[in-house]
């Protein structure tokens, strides 16, 4: 099968093999590797998760590394095999990783040094999993066999997988306290990138930023719309923050995305002025509110940029709309400040819930039907509240209120659930409460404060007085750091509404005056 007409999402890596077979597919710190390089070593490697299972389907394997070349070609190896790709992260605490890596199923584990290090902490679901290690086990050797990857088990082309099978398990905040993994079929990307290509016109010229960690969704897009157009993909490191004009200039960067958050941490380190990313041709944004300010500011360090906002869920594929920045109109549409999210991609159509859970035509939580829904959660108990079944459709309720606009596009107000951003990631404030009690407090309420810098989370807790150093060392066994609340406040009691319920807006308020007299006494 051509790749033009493969359903499979590693067919975007085979058209940029087409277009680039000696040029860079990746760049990370002092390696880089060509898009001959990549598909030799991923046929190899996908050949031996496929000869562990004796042929069979390898189902999902997860890609336990840093960026680098183990975790950019073990995901084209796992995707090579047939199998459904796990991203994990080394610094994820352990109890998370054995639940991601149990509750896909995953049958096959690929992993650089740091993650082969990791493996004795996985013991407990490591039975019957194939570890593929490319550089080997670490110093006194590993629990468990692992594969080296021999050239005689490379297979011939990638495994034929249908638009039905997943290509992606991506596992998002859920508030029973485990993780919630989302299927993303090879469906869901086929659709998702054919608009991409309608939309954009990236070349073989283009070099990509990559700066979102790998089990982020929009990682898709880093590495996939590089790897469709052949251009070339460079992971984001840390500090080239500090002087991003810099970084970019010397990699070539010309397409950069990342969360909103970004821009005020360059800011901050001096590099939004005029014209000091001039070799930028487009920049997008997703993963929380983009304020006009920001875009604005943006876009005159960026004079040559086409700026545009992305907004979707996971559960809708990486990104479902999108709206391009306009100093002149964008900042008329926006409310609140918020630069619009745009229209919905073509075949997908919107229905907007009102507070009475009838269909309103100008302002409701979004809902959205079309090809790149999720066939589902991993747990089907998940799915409670998360669905809607109607008019012999089946839509996912995305928990964002939105506003119609006039010319169809969409107007972001808010969340309507207890999730937060936080820096483009999805909080589930009761994933957080969860922790806390397992911490040894009584009870516990998690919010998003808004501050300059985006929003931090607060906690507020009621039983025995803990110290904040105690509870952060706990938390950290428990959540990722995103997920770990920066302030703490103990109290005898929470509040209660006429209802009696916990008055989460008096805590909120009581959140914000407590953050605003510490600004105060710091003479901000």
């Amino acid at each position: 099968m051509d790749a033009a007409d493969s359903p499979a999402l590693y067919s975007r890596f085979l058209r940029g093999l087409a277009l680039s077979q000696q040029r860079v597919a990746f760049r990370a710190g002092n390696e880089q590797v060509s898009y001959a390089r990549a598909h030799e070593t991923a046929l190899l490697w996908a050949g031996s998760l496929v000869r562990a299972r004796a042929g069979a389907s390898a189902g999902a394997v997860g890609v336990l590394a840093a960026k680098g070349s183990t975790a950019y070609i073990g995901i084209l190896a796992a995707l090579y095999a047939g199998a459904a790709v796990v991203p994990l992260r080394l610094d994820f605490p352990a109890a998370r990783t054995r639940h991601m890596l149990a509750a896909s199923g995953a049958t096959g584990l690929i992993a650089d040094a740091g993650g082969l290090a990791k493996l004795p902490e996985l013991l407990p679901v490591l039975d019957g999993v194939t570890v593929v290690g490319p550089s080997g086990p670490p110093d006194g050797g590993a629990p468990v066999p692992v594969v080296l990857p021999t050239p005689q088990w490379a297979l011939e082309r990638p495994r034929a997988v249908g638009s039905d099978d997943p290509a992606y398990i991506l596992f998002t905040s859920g508030s029973t306290g485990n993780p919630k993994g989302v299927v993303i079929t090879h469906g869901n990307t086929g659709h998702y990138f054919r608009h991409i290509d309608e939309r954009y016109d990236f070349t073989p010229a283009d070099v990509f930023s990559q700066a979102f960690d790998l089990n982020f969704d929009c990682s898709l897009f880093d590495l996939f719309c590089a790897w469709g157009a052949g251009a070339t993909s460079v992971a984001v490191p840390s500090q080239a923050y500090r002087d991003l004009p810099a970084f970019l200039t010397a990699q070539g960067v010309t397409v950069w995305f990342s969360t909103p958050s970004a821009i005020d941490l360059v800011r901050r380190m001096g590099g939004l002025a005029a014209g000091a990313m001039p070799g930028l041709r487009r920049s997008f944004f997703a993963g929380e509110a983009f304020m006009c300010g920001d875009a604005a500011d943006w876009s005159r360090a960026a004079p040559d940029c086409v700026i545009e906002n992305l907004y979707g869920p996971t559960e809708l594929t990486v990104t479902i709309a999108a709206h391009r920045w306009s100093e002149e109109s964008s900042p008329r549409l926006a409310v609140n400040g918020v630069v619009p999210v745009g229209a919905l991609h073509a075949g997908h159509d919107q229905l907007l819930l009102g507070d009475d859970g009838q269909p309103n035509r100008t302002e409701g939580e979004l809902c959205v039907a079309g090809p790149q829904l999720t066939p589902g959660y991993l747990d089907p108990r998940d799915e409670r509240g998360r669905f809607l079944d109607r008019d012999h459709r089946r839509w996912y309720r995305t928990g964002d209120r939105v506003r119609q606009l006039d010319g169809g596009a969409l107007a972001y107000l808010g969340r309507l659930d207890s999730q937060v951003q936080i820096q483009g990631w999805r909080i589930e404030l009761g994933e957080v409460e969860h922790a806390l009690r397992d911490c040894g407090v009584r009870d516990a309420v998690a919010l998003g404060v808004p501050v300059d810098a985006g929003t931090e989370l607060f906690a507020f807790y009621t039983g025995r007085p803990l110290p904040a150093a105690q509870l952060v060392h706990r938390l950290r066994q428990l959540l990722p750091d995103g997920a770990i609340p920066k302030h703490y406040r103990h109290l005898e009691r929470f509040p209660l509404n006429t209802n009696r319920k916990i008055d989460r807006s008096s805590l909120a308020a009581q959140a914000n005056a407590l953050l605003s007299g510490a600004r105060r006494a710091r003479g901000q």
